[in-house]
């Protein structure tokens, strides 16, 4: 007992110093920030420039200008091959009656998870058929048949070569973090120019937003395969290319398949995105138009056959990937084949005697499309005394604060009164009381975080000076992740600074940090109650599958036909899209904390709320911040597909540049936007692993 003491009197003796060190930088850092909003009271003007003071967006059009003029022939060639697959595969799959289809797909469900997914993957795909739906569906899956063997096979080749080479490695993973931050519909741009307006561009973009999680699954697999296992390889006279393919691989196989079924799934996210530049009349191009038109029940019903098509995508492969994709061998998986194949022959020889199971007749499909308008109608005209409410309060509240500041936001028509001096000197005293609190029960970093809420719902973050926002977000990330993240962080700020896009940025980040916000303190607290009781966690997971499967358009069709377009709509489609990595690592942090701690709480006369707010949680926020930084990441990615109903900011630019074919403008606000994403990213996995390695969980 004596050892742990000194210890434990050792490791605070050579901690204070930190501490004291961390305060003071703090302390600087808000000096420094006061002594800026100070000035800028006095009329010092901190405006960020409006036009870019580096022509990056010029030279990369100028470049994409040239490149366009001197292979463009090239480009337009490769599209007249892929359109050749492209076709064929939408044939093959309207040429087969829909019961085969059926029969199909309920037969790889049945040989990847058993008869429940058999019985599931058959009941979507009827839904699919007797909703009319399945000639745009089978254009969509001819899309994806093709840009998914090719996302694998860049992507195994991309891994390979990364797990071999370190200086390819360390080339790689920078690219893929801005491949998978930077927004989708930038990646467009400049594939539009080159490709031309078709299929083949949807195919293209699809192919290169899902080549990341196929490459570091490849990676992963490889650095997981047991060196016994190699050493073994080695000493059987295998050569390298033999240890590759015949143990390395074989050996990482399940790790690998998850890659292809994230490759899959990441595919689909882009199916909508694709037909609107693709022009396809493909499922994704219904869902589109039906939306813009605001017409809700035929909107609801295409879209439900994406998440559908997701959804069982995601379960095939996934039952594939854990049970090591065993598709041939034994008498048992041939006699399965074989029974298939005689009840696809069956099949096809009745849907030749009765041609309706050839075409599912038009008189028995099921598309309750007008009831689910009326029914919409019904909801909306009862509920909008409260809809109405919440997005008034919201908005008015919250938000418009949060973005333009309280001057120029509170208007005595809603908040009662105006934002005279002494309303400004009591709020003054109010933010001051609540730092004092925050700082009495909770320490002074509380302190210093409500200190920043409280200037940020003042100023609002476009009316905040930028030089304010570059001190605390690189004095945050020095405290959290040293020079190197500081520095980072500082890079990327100076970037969007520097090439006009500040106002646009803070926009984007105000929808982003509120969605953020509802959505990590809804989540935290299903997934906290998920992990006290098991029926509750029972009945999420279904449910968190879905929202993961779905792709992300299919999110702005509730917000949208409830509360029509605007930011309000925005940040509940970023909600819905955001809040499960916060449920399952919430939940999964608190399941993880070690038994033999609990069990010693629990000795010492601990209560279950005391065990939860003392020990589990504390021991648990390392996980539960990286389902903080993964919400973030999927806010982030909402904000260009926000602009789609109203939403200001970076995701409105890359819009307009995507309407006016602007490579340039588009790749530098998708890059502003994966630049936040990176930093942020960084920011907060630092703070984990040092918090994980305080509490000596890693």
């Amino acid at each position: 007992m004596a050892g742990i003491g000194t210890g434990g009197a050792a490791a605070t003796r050579s901690s204070r110093p930190a501490v004291i060190s961390e305060r003071l930088l703090w302390a600087a850092a808000l000096a420094l920030a006061v002594l800026v909003i100070g000035l800028y009271a006095l009329g010092f003007s901190f405006a960020a420039p409006s036009q870019s003071l580096i022509p990056v967006a010029d030279a990369i059009s100028a470049a994409m200008a040239w490149f366009t003029g001197h292979f463009r022939a090239a480009f337009r060639a490769i599209t007249w091959l892929f359109e050749w697959p492209l076709g064929w595969f939408r044939q093959l799959l309207l040429a087969l009656p829909w019961p085969i289809v059926i029969l199909i797909t309920a037969a790889l469900g049945y040989r990847a998870g058993g008869l429940r997914l058999a019985l599931f993957c058959a009941l979507a795909m009827l839904y699919i058929v007797v909703t009319g739906y399945w000639p745009m569906t089978a254009a969509t899956l001819a899309s994806v048949l093709v840009a998914v063997p090719l996302s694998v096979a860049v992507g195994l080749a991309v891994g390979i070569a990364a797990f071999r080479s370190r200086a390819v490695r360390r080339t790689v993973e920078p690219v893929l973090d801005l491949m998978q931050t930077i927004p989708f519909f930038s990646y467009i741009i400049p594939i539009l120019v080159l490709f031309g307006i078709g299929p083949v561009v949807g195919l293209v973009a699809s192919a290169i937003y899902a080549i990341p999680p196929m490459v570091r699954n490849v990676m992963l697999a490889l650095e997981r395969v047991p060196q016994d296992v190699v050493e073994s390889g080695l000493m059987s006279g295998s050569t390298a290319r033999q240890l590759l393919w015949w143990v390395e691989l074989p050996t990482g196989l399940p790790t690998i398949l998850i890659g292809v079924n994230q490759t899959v799934m990441a595919a689909l996210s882009m199916v909508v995105i694709a037909a609107m530049v693709g022009g396809v009349n493909d499922i994704g191009l219904e869902v589109y138009n039906t939306m813009r038109e605001a017409k809700f029940g035929q909107s609801l019903l295409s879209g439900l056959v994406i998440a559908l098509i997701a959804m069982v995508t995601d379960r095939i492969t996934r039952g594939f990937a854990h049970g090591g994709m065993d598709l041939g061998g034994g008498p048992q998986t041939r006699l399965f084949f074989g029974g298939v194949a005689i009840g696809i022959a069956a099949l096809m020889a009745l849907a030749i005697a009765f041609p309706s199971l050839w075409t599912f007749p038009e008189s028995a499909r099921f598309y309750p499309a007008a009831a689910m308008n009326a029914a919409l109608e019904w909801f909306t005209r009862t509920a909008f005394p409260v809809t109405s409410a919440l997005k008034a309060w919201t908005v008015y509240y919250l938000m418009l604060p949060f973005k333009i500041g309280l001057p120029a936001s509170v208007r005595p028509s809603f908040w009662g009164f105006a934002m005279s001096p002494t309303v400004t000197v009591v709020f003054a005293a109010i933010a001051m009381a609540l730092t004092g609190i925050a700082w009495r029960f909770k320490g002074w970093r509380a302190a210093v975080a409500v200190a920043v809420i409280a200037g940020f719902y003042y100023f609002g973050t476009v009316g905040m000076p930028w030089p304010v926002v570059i001190i605390v977000a690189s004095t945050l990330a020095l405290s959290t992740g040293g020079p190197r993240v500081a520095v980072l962080t500082l890079l990327c700020l100076l970037f969007i600074l520097v090439n006009g896009l500040w106002a646009g940025a803070m926009v984007s980040l105000q929808l982003a940090a509120i969605g953020v916000l509802f959505s990590f303190l809804i989540g935290a607290a299903l997934g906290i109650w998920a992990a006290l009781d098991d029926r509750v966690s029972a009945l999420l997971r279904p449910i968190c599958d879905t929202l993961q499967t779905m792709p992300i358009f299919v999110f702005l069709i509730p917000a949208i036909m409830v509360f029509l377009v605007g930011e309000f709509t925005a940040l509940i489609a970023t909600i819905l899209y955001a809040i499960v990595p916060s449920i399952r690592y919430t939940e999964h942090g608190l399941r993880s904390v070690p038994p033999e701690i609990v069990e010693a709480a629990r000795a010492m006369g601990t209560g279950r709320l005391q065990r939860l707010r003392q020990v589990e949680l504390p021991l648990a926020l390392p996980e539960i911040m990286l389902g903080l930084n993964q919400t973030i990441m999927m806010a982030l990615a909402m904000v260009v597909v926000a602009a789609l109903v109203g939403a200001r900011g970076l995701g409105e630019q890359v819009m307009i540049a995507l309407n006016q074919a602007n490579t340039g403008t588009g790749l530098v606000s998708g890059l502003a936007i994966a630049l936040i994403a990176i930093a942020t990213d960084r920011i907060i996995q630092s703070w984990a692993a040092r918090r994980k390695e305080a509490l000596g969980l890693g």
